[in-house]
């Protein structure tokens, strides 16, 4: 069984800077592709960023520039540095992740969200 923690959200100003962590844990062979999403008008979920394996990282137009992914294959985590943040970057925050419980077995999982919220 495998879970995705977020965490690292909170109140931050405008102007400001926040790192979400996605950690994964449980019986993992290996994680793929990972990345964060957030809810957008008129779409279930947006996505912010995500970055492969081998670390090629894609973006959203709206965040490249202030935000980073970044991932830690040994330990099974990804992180979120965002700089620069506005108040429409408010949103929850959710992990999402490629992850194979054994080679041939691979699953799409999600983390339970972390809230930013970007306020004076």
């Amino acid at each position: 069984h495998v879970q995705l923690l977020d965490s690292g959200g909170g109140l931050v100003q405008p102007g400001g800077s926040l790192n979400l962590s996605c950690a994964a844990s449980g019986s993992i062979f290996s994680m793929y592709t990972s990345g964060w999403y957030r809810p957008a008008p008129g779409k279930q979920r947006e996505l912010v960023a995500t970055i492969t394996k081998g670390g090629i990282a894609n973006y959203a137009d709206s965040v490249k520039g202030r935000f980073t992914i970044s991932r830690d294959n040994h330990k099974n985590t990804v992180y979120l540095q965002m700089n620069s943040l506005k108040p429409e970057d408010t949103a929850v925050y959710y992990c999402n992740a490629a992850v194979a419980v054994i080679a041939t077995l691979v699953n799409n999982y999600w983390g339970q969200g972390t809230q930013v919220t970007v306020s004076s």
